[in-house]
């Protein structure tokens, strides 16, 4: 199922399956909220969505309950999360699948929400989205790559091809909207060639190994793998990102995928482009299909937005590298 598209004067609703919007500054807020409206959009917030404890989270049934409401509300057409986490899995087994089969809209987070749009398109078969939350929209600086790509794969029907950011930035932005560094972009990182055509699932790659064993887990067949993963190991990043994806190899349908495109990893994971050659070249599992790296997705920005149950062909030649987005 593919949600229907947004246009101007749709309402958005925005919810926090992860970390509450107690984490985001009330400034920050405001820049998002303007954003959003900027793209005609109305924006509403769910009951539960400042609610935090400890973990600066919110209880299973809040959580559920505002996720719940917002897919129940005819007039919503998208919901927006606010900000990734640890903890969204803590609803798969409880989330009401029939309500929000019976009521398709727009999901779009990443992250942690990594747990929830595959668990989702695994148990409903609805398209979700894998880009931006709420509070990404609050930066001011280098943003309009991330609304392009949004708009394109929220907002437009036709096909897109992905092509890379001329910069990129892993800062604390949201602390210091003027201070920024921008580095410049070298492009997709080319690993293996080849022409494959599938679905797309993946997202947060340490996420997406909590589905595994589960009834939550998307099938491989016919896949073409989105991963990318985050600084949290620092130093021994290239090892995590190496032990995560090995995870996946060793699963049985492994064998069905048909290509892999890898996100930007943070800076502070020190991963450099011949580590990640040397990672994915001795896996004999994917000698044979095409796989890049460096793709604007991930805890860096600029960011796409790609749908997760949607249709994607990747094409590595000689002299060609193509990143399409086909169905969505």
């Amino acid at each position: 199922m593919i949600p229907i598209k947004l246009k101007k004067g749709d309402k958005i609703k925005i919810i926090s399956p992860s970390r509450s919007l107690a984490l985001i500054s009330k400034e920050n807020r405001k820049i998002a909220k303007n954003k959003f409206e900027e793209l005609g959009l109305e924006v509403s917030f769910s009951k539960n969505v400042e609610e935090k404890d400890e973990f600066f989270s919110s209880s299973i049934k809040s959580r559920l309950d505002d996720l719940h409401d917002a897919f129940a509300d005819k007039s919503i057409k998208a919901i927006f999360t606010t900000i990734g986490g640890f903890n969204s899995n803590q609803l798969l087994k409880y989330l009401d699948y029939s309500l929000i089969r019976n009521n398709p809209k727009i999901l779009c987070g990443y992250s942690d929400i990594t747990a929830l749009s595959n668990a989702i398109y695994k148990k409903t078969n609805l398209v979700t989205y894998y880009g931006p939350h709420f509070s990404t929209l609050g930066m001011i600086k280098g943003l309009e790559y991330t609304l392009e790509y949004l708009k394109k794969c929220l907002f437009d029907k036709d096909k897109f091809e992905i092509t890379s950011s001329k910069y990129w930035s892993d800062d604390l932005w949201y602390k210091n909207q003027e201070k920024r560094k921008f580095i410049k972009n070298s492009g997709f990182l080319v690993i293996n060639k080849g022409e494959a055509e599938g679905i797309i699932i993946g997202g947060n790659l340490c996420t997406f190994n909590l589905l595994q064993g589960t009834e939550f887990m998307p099938s491989l067949k016919n896949t073409i793998l989105f991963l990318e993963d985050d600084d949290i190991a620092n130093d021994f990043s290239a090892q995590e990102f190496d032990r995560n994806l090995q995870s996946v190899l060793h699963l049985k349908d492994f064998d069905k995928i048909k290509g892999l495109a890898i996100g930007r990893f943070q800076k502070a994971s020190k991963i450099t482009p011949e580590e990640i050659i040397k990672i994915i070249k001795t896996k004999n599992e994917l000698k044979n299909i095409p796989v890049i790296a460096g793709v604007d997705f991930g805890h860096t920005t600029p960011q796409i937005t790609f749908p997760i149950g949607g249709r994607a062909k990747l094409t590595v030649k000689k002299e060609i590298v193509k990143l399409e987005i086909l169905k969505y």
